[in-house]
């Protein structure tokens, strides 16, 4: 039995082929037909061209839209990853900038130790050295520094230590290259005293606080806070008016210096020999020598014993 679709497609291959060179020749006709017109009447083309602008105006437009929304999100993805970039460089800029600033502000507080230190000049003292704090035991038991001079630097026990601003403490144990110094908060550290004004003679006694307390005042001594308390020069250890604090608080008889020195914080003191024995033995009395210089140090911060 013979297919049904063998008639037709006889028939719609011949009908394509005649469509198609039809449309060619229509399109060539109908180009022509323009050029004639246009050539003719240009104002018919010219509203015809409008017209059709208007009609395929809305249809490019809704085309173009979504193009430009497109193109739009691919520029702010690029945007985006600009500034993950970015942003990742000035994390690793502001972490070297910290680092920098850290050690700036360390460099700028030890110079103005070292700078307030250089213009430091114990009265009284025959020689004087300046060391570096390179440890310390601030615990509840102890309270003392330990600084990188020691008998190579003519330090010895007995010695004062003081910063700039007032007494620290003094020199308990000394190596060949480092010593101990003993606070004036420590529990060990009795210092003789005198208020300054009053003359009140006492002892000023550490107890592991950040401010000791006086000790051993009259019985009708009259204290009042902000008195300043400087040494007595009892017991030659300490000479006399070397400033030490002054009264924070007085309630009855505990009566608190707050130390001028920032205890917490000293970074830069001063070893000075201030030419007193007092309570040390006689193999303990510091005998400190010039420090030997280079020709053209004269002058330097670190003295020798004055003539």
């Amino acid at each position: 039995m013979k297919s049904r679709s063998a008639p037709v497609s006889h028939l719609v291959g011949p009908l394509k082929s005649a469509a198609q060179r039809f449309a060619y020749s229509a399109l060539v006709l109908m180009s022509v037909a323009i050029m004639v017109i246009g050539r003719a009447d240009g104002s018919l083309v010219e509203r015809i061209r409008t017209r059709t602008n208007d009609v395929l105006a809305p249809v490019l437009e809704a085309v173009t839209q979504p193009v430009a929304a497109v193109t739009n999100a691919a520029a702010h993805v690029r945007a985006l990853t600009d500034l993950y970039h970015e942003n990742e460089r000035l994390k690793t800029e502001n972490a070297a900038l910290m680092q920098w600033q850290q050690v700036a502000r360390r460099l700028d507080n030890e110079n103005s130790g070292l700078r307030t230190l250089l213009n430091y000049q114990p009265d009284g003292s025959t020689w004087f050295i300046t060391a570096r704090v390179i440890g310390t035991s601030g615990g509840a038991f102890s309270r003392n520094l330990l600084v990188n001079r020691g008998t190579l630097d003519s330090v010895a026990k007995g010695q004062a230590a003081a910063a700039s601003t007032g007494l620290i403490g003094r020199v308990t144990e000394v190596g060949d290259r480092a010593a101990r110094v003993l606070m004036i908060t420590d529990l060990n550290s009795r210092i003789p005293v005198v208020i300054d004004g009053s003359h009140e003679h006492a002892i000023l006694a550490g107890d592991n606080t950040d401010r000791p307390q006086l000790a051993y005042l009259g019985a009708h001594a009259k204290i009042n806070v902000g008195d300043r308390v400087v040494t007595s020069g009892d017991g030659g250890v300490f000479p006399p008016g070397m400033p030490v604090g002054t009264v924070s608080s007085v309630e009855g008889l505990n009566i608190r210096v707050e130390p001028l020195a920032d205890l917490s914080r000293v970074e830069y003191l001063r070893v000075v020999d201030f030419g007193l024995a007092g309570v040390l033995p006689p193999d303990a009395v510091p005998q400190p020598k010039p420090a030997k210089r280079a020709k053209g140090d004269a002058g330097k911060g670190e003295a020798g014993p004055t003539p």
